[in-house]
């Protein structure tokens, strides 16, 4: 193996899934391109030149901080909302599932297998702005067949980061 693969973290080693670089950025954007080189035994101009293609093609869609949204002031509701919807001829949930990720409220949209077809986190001010959401706009689409929304009452992790670590910093006891 090349000093700089043995020279990276032990995730990055493992069978990559992603690419090393992104993987690094997927999980600390705040990394300087120095520090990224360092990690990756590449120079500077090759990691800000793998970056500004990444971004070019969609592949980094953005960049934002994990935050704990009590700290931050946050009062707002989020919401988990399962969709079922009816499959459309030659194009499947993609039309339907595009309009709904549309919206301002919907945070995030996701294809699921299982009991329904979409997950859809959305925000509001409060419960009732959620509520008027599915009601007004959701359900009323044409091939939502049925919602089912369920409200956040509390992050324990999100982001991958735990919220409130040091909260309870005791260790479950194991038993045999």
């Amino acid at each position: 193996m090349p000093l700089a693969l043995r020279s990276l973290p032990a995730i990055l080693r493992a069978p990559i899934l992603m690419d090393p670089l992104i993987e690094l950025l997927h999980n600390n954007s705040r990394r300087t391109p120095a520090e990224l080189a360092r990690l990756l035994g590449i120079t500077e101009s090759e990691v800000a030149a793998r970056i500004a293609a990444a971004e070019a093609d969609g592949t980094i869609l953005g960049y934002s901080a994990v935050v704990d949204r009590l700290k931050a002031g946050h009062r707002g509701v989020t919401a988990l909302i399962e969709v079922r919807i009816t499959p459309e001829r030659d194009g499947g949930f993609d039309r339907l599932a595009k309009r709904i990720a549309k919206f301002d409220q919907v945070r995030e949209c996701f294809l699921m297998s299982g009991g329904y077809d979409l997950a859809v986190i959305v925000e509001g001010k409060d419960l009732l702005d959620v509520a008027n959401f599915v009601a007004e706009k959701l359900s009323t689409l044409g091939g939502v067949l049925s919602t089912a929304t369920r409200f956040q009452l509390k992050a324990y992790k999100e982001g991958g980061f735990l919220v409130n670590p040091g909260d309870d910093e005791a260790r479950l006891p194991v038993s045999a």
